[in-house]
């Protein structure tokens, strides 16, 4: 079992981070081979629409810092999306590597049932931290993402959401984050 973090805040130790390494260091302990990714410390572009992935190679041409990275979540058994919420979406670092990963679906995707280039039946798990405290602001983000992972052949993902946190080192203070990420690490390291 291999997991797959990518850490969408440009904060290294920022909320979202925090959150993430307590779910990945439960699904290492739990047995689950892990790697967590700071995508702000890369360097890459996003999709450049060549469409190269869809006329004659499987993967994404560009080669960049994000190329090792798609062959890691490609290869995984799980993937976890760890984000802070900038202006009601996850951050433009994140955002460039889910455009990327359009080089999963096959040619004429958009027409056929076996659209993914992935083996089905991956888990998904998203973190998002807002500070915005409303529970019905940005609530649609992840329902947004959670569909393309599932048109990939990724199972119903898992949600753990901050509401109202602002400050570094407020998620340690919310203990449903704390052991919604354990929850959420056992439940992918069971295939769940």
């Amino acid at each position: 079992m291999k997991i797959v973090c990518l850490l969408g805040s440009p904060r290294k130790k920022g909320n979202s981070a925090t959150v993430a390494a307590r779910l990945m260091g439960k699904a290492q302990e739990l047995g689950a081979e892990v790697e967590t990714v700071y995508l702000n410390g890369l360097n890459y572009q996003g999709c450049q629409a060549c469409y190269a992935c869809k006329n004659g190679s499987e993967t994404c041409v560009l080669q960049d810092d994000l190329a090792p990275v798609l062959e890691a979540v490609r290869t995984a058994d799980a993937l976890v999306l760890a984000s802070a919420v900038y202006y009601g979406d996850i951050t433009a670092q994140l955002k460039a590597v889910i455009d990327r990963t359009f080089c999963y679906l096959k040619p004429e995707y958009y027409s056929r049932p076996d659209c993914s280039r992935l083996e089905p039946g991956k888990g998904m798990a998203m973190i998002l931290i807002q500070g915005h405290p409303d529970e019905d602001s940005f609530a649609d983000i992840f329902g947004r993402y959670d569909f393309f992972c599932n048109w990939y052949g990724y199972r119903p993902g898992h949600l753990l959401r901050g509401l109202g946190i602002s400050e570094r080192s407020d998620v340690t203070k919310r203990t449903y984050l704390m052991e919604g990420a354990e929850r959420i690490a056992a439940q992918l390291v069971a295939g769940g």
